[in-house]
């Protein structure tokens, strides 16, 4: 009689303009849990070269890792029109699916929703779940692929959402509710009880802004901030903003501070590993995103006791009270921004405690190890006899 085949669980990352990102981390670190709990993982990632040093690492603890083949766009465009191929996202991750039978399918997606063929191969075939991370107004899908994901998402196990607004932004995107829609945490890179020391601001000294994101104006807004910090009101005041942070817009940044004339003002600290590092040279967050899941560099700043100065987009106002715990620009604009950089501005005296309630505020909120709970979920699915210890 043949031995019993051990159930392994596929994680598919369809994380494809940048190398990594913060949506990667809830997947990877929860399949790395998985192999030193001895449970069998692969995963399927996109095949930069070379490697990010986090794909390096789940091959390093013996996870196999598909390298899926790049393909230019237009080509994948071609393809699609002319209906004679299928997409080789799909072509790939179906091979390796048919070779492991996995018991489940974790599908990672940086944006709304993973790609709907991907879904729609899945479904009847692999018990699958979905993670979701970014989402934004400015994307709309046609009424035909709207059909597809209100057939495709219903069939996952769970589909999981990482802001409530985000979940209730893609229900109105597609028109359905999702009964098997689900609120997950990704895990951030500081000690729960990080206490990095106040940097002291007196009343006439220098306040410290960070700006710790990607460099990508279209989707972190760096030009709506430079945009505010050039008003002549601020010329005045003693401010300094230094960003945080890679990105492929870096040279564009730079060109925007020079365009504003803030070259005295800004500064490029590249990525800094230390989260506490970057807050004790800083006293508030700054991130005017036009579009979000829930940013880790916020939820990381409150940990740090800071104040956010963040725009209410995706899972924001979920986590900053405005006025309480941060300021909340209304929109992804110059004007909102300006406001509510001028609110923090008339209550600089007050950021400390501001900090302290944003601390408060965000220990109430988080799991302790957003890890620990995702993989218990999973396990759920999985193991039927799973008990959470």
């Amino acid at each position: 009689m043949p031995a019993k085949k051990e159930k392994e669980i596929v994680f598919v990352s369809t994380m494809h303009p940048y190398p990594w990102g913060g949506s990667e981390e809830l997947w990877s670190r929860t399949a790395m849990q998985f192999a030193r709990n001895g449970i069998s993982v692969a995963a399927s990632v996109h095949g930069w070269s070379p490697p990010s040093k986090h794909v390096l690492k789940l091959v390093e603890a013996g996870i196999p890792v598909q390298l899926r083949r790049a393909r230019h766009s237009l080509w994948r465009r071609a393809i699609q029109k002319l209906g004679t191929s299928k997409d080789p996202l799909v072509t790939e991750v179906e091979r390796l699916l048919a070779r492991k039978q996995p018991c489940l399918v974790v599908l990672s997606d940086g944006g709304l929703a993973p790609p709907i063929a991907l879904l729609e191969m899945c479904a009847g075939r692999f018990p699958f779940v979905t993670i979701s991370q970014a989402n934004s107004e400015r994307w709309w899908p046609d009424d035909e692929l709207a059909n597809r994901y209100r057939r495709a998402m219903p069939a996952a196990l769970r589909c999981y959402f990482v802001s409530k607004a985000n979940y209730r932004l893609f229900q109105i995107q597609v028109g359905c509710e999702l009964p098997n829609a689900e609120i997950v945490w990704n895990p951030f890179k500081v000690n729960l009880n990080a206490k990095p020391a106040w940097l002291p601001l007196p009343s006439d000294g220098e306040l410290c802004l960070a700006c710790v994101a990607r460099l990508d104006p279209s989707s972190k807004g760096h030009d709506i901030l430079l945009g505010a910090l050039a008003d002549p009101v601020w010329a005045s005041r003693r401010w300094r903003l230094t960003f945080y942070g890679d990105g492929p817009m870096r040279n564009g940044v730079k060109r925007m501070v020079d365009h504003f004339r803030l070259q005295d003002r800004v500064t490029f600290a590249g990525y800094v590993a230390s989260v506490e590092g970057i807050w004790a040279k800083n006293h508030v967050l700054v991130l005017p995103s036009r579009f979000e899941g829930l940013p880790l560099s916020i939820v990381e700043a409150m940990l740090c006791a800071r104040p956010v100065v963040a725009t209410n987009v995706a899972g924001n106002s979920e986590v900053v009270e405005d006025g309480v715990s941060g300021f909340l620009a209304e929109a992804p604009t110059v004007p909102s921004m300006a406001n509510a950089l001028e609110r923090l501005w008339l209550r600089r005296a007050d950021l400390h405690d501001i900090g302290i309630a944003a601390a408060t505020r965000i220990r109430q909120l988080i799991p302790a190890d957003p890890v620990d709970l995702f993989s218990a979920n999973i396990k759920r699915l999985v193991f039927p006899d799973f008990v959470p210890e």
